[in-house]
């Protein structure tokens, strides 16, 4: 059996303690410096506060302060953080960890460069480090991280440069509740499942407008903009590079997320006539990845136009989704400009 160091005690990173101990590994926890009462609470009673569940037996856990004890001797570093601690991880965790140990990043997000780029956040831990030595894999696809700890089966997908190290990272970790593809098209898998968060606050807006016209949910909006955002994800893989074969990790990704969490509730709100600010307002304190990555994609999509590599209006979907978080417009589908002849 291994050891796995789980550096980030937040939701889904404590959601993969499961699968490792179900493989009868031991699992170090370490807070981040946001995480101290979540690990306080879960040394004393072995009960996770945010995520409402028993942890698995045997984890050993540890505050901030004893992270390089936590590192030492493990055989996988797996990174834990949200995308809002990505630069706290890169800057203060990436140097700590031996570069005979991979990390296996489970935050999904991207940035945009002013010449029009995409660039996965392991690309980013990888230049940080200016390509010495660490292998950086991540993982994708559709998993909720109360779902996890329940045992409720599901399919991801573990990208990285080094297909010895994916395979190495999935035998340790699979079990029968888990179940890995591996993968070494990371720009694919990691714009795939980025692209998710920005196309569930699309889906969702049909949601608002159903509960705002008679307060009963209405299926065919809300599949067809689900299918207006694949089209759109497929598009965007396509332009940096990314295989088709990603795209069934972002579809999965897209249909559990529309079905719950923070992105359902931002879409839903816009969909029922709020502004942005409005619905902000009312979600204070919730952390939304989808509205960052809209905001994103579109200005990448924006910087392609200008090269005339891409245009905007094979995008309908996302640049209407954009105007709705600058505050430009109020929710009113551009149906007739996802119609194709095909």
């Amino acid at each position: 059996m291994g050891v796995v160091t789980i550096i980030g005690a937040g939701m889904m990173g404590s959601a993969m303690a499961y699968p490792a101990r179900a493989n009868g590994h031991e699992v170090r926890l370490v807070g981040t410096p946001l995480d101290e009462a979540i690990i306080a609470e879960a040394s004393r009673t072995n009960v996770h506060k945010t995520l409402k569940r028993r942890l698995p037996e045997g984890i050993r856990f540890f505050q901030i302060a004893r992270v390089d004890e936590a590192i030492h001797g493990a055989d996988v570093i797996i990174g834990g953080v949200s995308s809002f601690g990505v630069d706290w991880f890169k800057d203060e965790m990436l140097p700590r960890i031996p570069r005979e140990i991979p990390l296996l990043s489970i935050t999904k997000g991207m940035i945009n460069t002013a010449e029009g780029d995409l660039v996965p956040f392991p690309v980013i831990y990888e230049q940080s480090l200016g390509g010495q030595g660490l292998s950086i894999c991540a993982v994708g696809g559709p998993c909720t991280s109360y779902e996890l700890a329940d045992g409720d089966p599901t399919e991801i997908c573990f990208c990285g440069r080094d297909m010895a190290t994916l395979r190495k990272l999935r035998a340790m970790l699979e079990t029968d509740f888990y179940h890995i593809s591996i993968s070494t098209d990371v720009m694919g898998v990691e714009c795939a499942v980025a692209l998710k968060n920005a196309y569930a606050l699309g889906v969702t807006l049909a949601v608002g407008l159903s509960e705002k016209k008679d307060g009963h949910m209405h299926y065919n909006s809300q599949a067809a903009l689900f299918g207006q955002s694949i089209r759109e994800m497929r598009q965007i893989l396509n332009l940096y590079d990314g295989k088709d074969d990603a795209l069934y990790l972002g579809a999965g990704d897209l249909y559990v997320t529309v079905f719950g969490g923070r992105t359902r509730l931002i879409g839903s709100l816009l969909g029922k006539g709020l502004k942005i600010d409005e619905a902000m307002a009312s979600l204070e304190g919730i952390t939304l990845e989808s509205v960052v990555i809209a905001k994103r994609t579109a200005e990448a999509l924006r910087a392609l136009t200008e090269k005339r590599v891409a245009a905007q209006a094979d995008f309908p979907l996302l640049m209407h989704i954009d105007a709705l978080l600058k505050g430009q417009e109020t929710v009113n589908i551009p149906w007739r400009a996802f119609a194709k002849e095909l």
